[in-house]
């Protein structure tokens, strides 16, 4: 469980470091307290992953928990729909590329054939 909380507690400051980083980086000692502060969320005498989780993350998922389930059910209706569409669309394509190289290759392959004459035919080595 400890582990859990540091992963998504470092993955919230994972997504809002790209934004700081933009933002505030000029300010002296920036990435000194950057490293400080991943250190404070690591430490098991500090348990600042722990303490962050617990007093903000945990609070704002429960209030949220109904709007979560409801996206994530929305997501997997659209997931399946999408899949569904895309896989259609291959589908479709590469029956629409197997008949357009078949039949593209169908005419040289008889084209081939005909260059052949009983008498080419005969000249060929018999291996057997």
């Amino acid at each position: 469980v400890r582990w859990m909380m540091y992963w998504i507690v470092f993955a919230l400051f994972m997504a809002t470091e790209t934004f700081t980083d933009l933002l505030i980086s000029w300010f002296p000692f920036y990435y000194e307290v950057k490293m400080a502060f991943v250190i404070w969320l690591l430490s098991p005498y500090t348990r600042g992953a722990s303490l962050l989780y617990r007093r903000f993350v945990h609070p704002t998922l429960a209030r949220r928990e109904k709007d979560i389930d409801a996206f994530l059910i929305r997501a997997r209706e659209r997931g399946y729909e999408t899949a569904l569409r895309f896989g259609k669309r291959g589908l479709n394509l590469a029956a629409t590329a197997a008949v357009q190289a078949a039949t593209k290759s169908q005419g040289a392959l008889a084209g081939r054939l005909r260059s052949f004459s009983m008498q080419d035919l005969r000249s060929l080595p018999d291996r057997g």
